[in-house]
């Protein structure tokens, strides 16, 4: 038994030995703990993908940066995309589609709300202009270069945060914020390699814009048209300051001590030069109410609310009525000014004067500024001329005599006729004076027209000839009767002048135009 058992176990050594000896034939061909072909495969792949996933959560976290564009305040974000191009945001209008570049990274631009005091900036120092037309592309480069490195140290620090938590291994976390670095360079330059300028001129549109490509088209030719003219209007705004001299020298007429002065303007469509030449009338002439006949936007947007902020700034009161460019939300901002009242089928008495108004019965906010936009069908004429018979009704119920009607549309003036001694009102961007048909026994109505304050917004631009920016000054007496006018026009004819007309009613003769430039 003992040699059978002993036979069998040195049987078993025999056996025993080629493999003990394979085995080490293989462990031979490769040093002790380094992985095998497919666990290396393994590990290279979960590499990979760590950096992938890091790059992509990086860009997600970090890829926006804020920065100024000009007078407005931007948001420009990265995000991974199958194809590349950019969106210019512009809310809430729509947004513009550019296929500026190629590659995994698409580009997002949101334009915010114009800042009031750099745009003010922009109007009061000539030099500044120029400055910010030069210094636009350098801003948008400053901001994009702010943007990839953010975007790219974002992709590295997510990876590496990543790689650590997954491997718990200095070198394949090394080699993942490697790749993340190399995949996002690589991401960006490949964008800046194929970048095409000219994909500007070939947008694509997308809500309001739709209806609105002079945005990027026409809007270049009135940028370029408006730097020469607002270079002109900076010289001609100061000029005003000495129309207030030359006015105390006509001899036609003087403002007695209890004179009530009215500022009219209407239609600025978003002009911000307006602003700065009503506020220079305010101040050189005095004047107790500023009235506007509506139209102070185009759109009638949220982000131009802000634009209507300069009525705070007069320290007098202002009365608005809605023009058919003028949402609820328009009305709304104004009447959030300190100094403004929005009338609508109602009345209120500012310095002594009792004014009636009401808001344009339309809401028009197409591109074109002109009045012809508003398409005068027989249902809408119906709408305009109902507002009239509206608020002549709420003048005529009025406890107090009401001095002057406020329409935005001279269509709305009719029914007004005899129901007070002014009407006044905007829409035509041209000015008119006119007597209201007058039934017997009734008191005579005029019906005097602004043009467009704000030269019919930047669109007035479009022309050979910038539209006029235009307003008019009324002198009211004690007992609240109007005795004259000055009609200020300022440039409109390619030359800087302002121009300023003296009219003297009840049959006086007026004065002369005295001219300043």
């Amino acid at each position: 038994m003992d040699g059978q058992h002993d036979e069998q176990h040195d049987d078993a050594g025999d056996r025993d030995e080629p493999v003990t000896g394979a085995a080490s034939r293989r462990s031979a061909g490769r040093p002790a703990g380094r992985p095998g072909p497919v666990r290396r495969t393994a590990v290279i792949l979960a590499v990979l993908a760590v950096a992938l996933a890091g790059a992509v959560l990086g860009v997600l976290a970090g890829g926006r940066v804020d920065t100024d564009i000009g007078p407005f305040r931007a948001n420009l974000t990265l995000t991974p995309a199958s194809a590349g191009g950019t969106t210019v945001d512009v809310p809430p209008l729509g947004a513009l589609l550019l296929d500026s570049h190629d590659g995994p990274t698409h580009l997002t631009v949101r334009l915010g709300a114009l800042d009031q005091g750099r745009t003010e900036a922009l109007l009061d120092d000539p030099a500044s202009i120029s400055r910010a037309s030069q210094s636009a592309v350098e801003d948008v480069r400053s901001g994009v270069m702010r943007l990839g490195l953010r975007t790219l140290a974002s992709a590295v620090l997510v990876t590496l945060i990543l790689a650590g938590l997954a491997f718990r291994d200095v070198r394949r976390t090394a080699w993942a914020g490697g790749l993340a670095l190399l995949v996002t360079a690589g991401s960006l330059g490949t964008a800046a390699a194929t970048l095409r300028p000219q994909a500007i001129e070939e947008p694509r549109y997308e809500g309001l814009l739709v209806n609105a490509p002079a945005i990027v088209g026409d809007a270049r030719r009135i940028a370029n048209d408006y730097t020469k003219y607002a270079e002109q209007l900076q010289r001609i705004v100061g000029n005003v300051s000495q129309l207030y001299t030359t006015v105390s020298a006509l001899p036609v007429y003087e403002p007695a001590p209890g004179t009530t002065r009215v500022l009219h303007v209407s239609d600025m469509h978003l002009n911000p030069t307006g602003w700065q030449l009503i506020r220079t009338v305010v101040e050189q002439f005095d004047i107790d109410v500023v009235i506007d006949t509506g139209d102070i936007t185009d759109w009638g947007s949220e982000p131009e609310a802000s634009f209507v902020g300069s009525i705070g700034l007069l320290k007098k009161p202002y009365v608005f009525i809605r023009g058919n460019h003028d949402s609820g939300r328009t009305g709304a901002a104004v009447a959030r000014q300190p100094n403004a009242i929005v009338l609508n089928n109602s009345t209120t008495t500012v310095a002594g004067l009792t004014i009636a108004g009401i808001g344009d019965p339309r809401f028009t906010p197409d591109k074109n500024t002109s009045p012809a936009g508003s398409g005068l069908t027989q249902q809408v004429a119906d709408q305009v001329i109902g507002a009239g018979e509206q608020l002549a009704t709420t003048v005529r119920r009025s406890p107090r005599p009401v001095n002057i009607a406020l329409v935005h549309d001279p269509a709305s003036a009719g029914p007004l006729a005899g129901t007070c001694p002014l009407v006044l009102a905007g829409h035509t961007h041209a000015r008119q004076i006119s007597k209201l048909p007058q039934a017997p026994g009734q008191q005579p109505t005029t019906l005097m027209v602004e043009g467009s304050t704000g030269g019919a917004g930047l669109r007035g631009l479009e022309g050979e000839k910038p539209t006029p920016l235009s307003m008019s000054v009324l002198y009211f007496d004690q007992q609240k009767m109007l005795q004259a006018y000055d009609d200020i026009t300022v440039g409109g004819t390619g030359q800087a002048q302002v121009n300023l007309e003296r009219h003297v009613v009840e049959g006086r003769t007026a004065g002369p135009s005295p001219s300043v430039t």
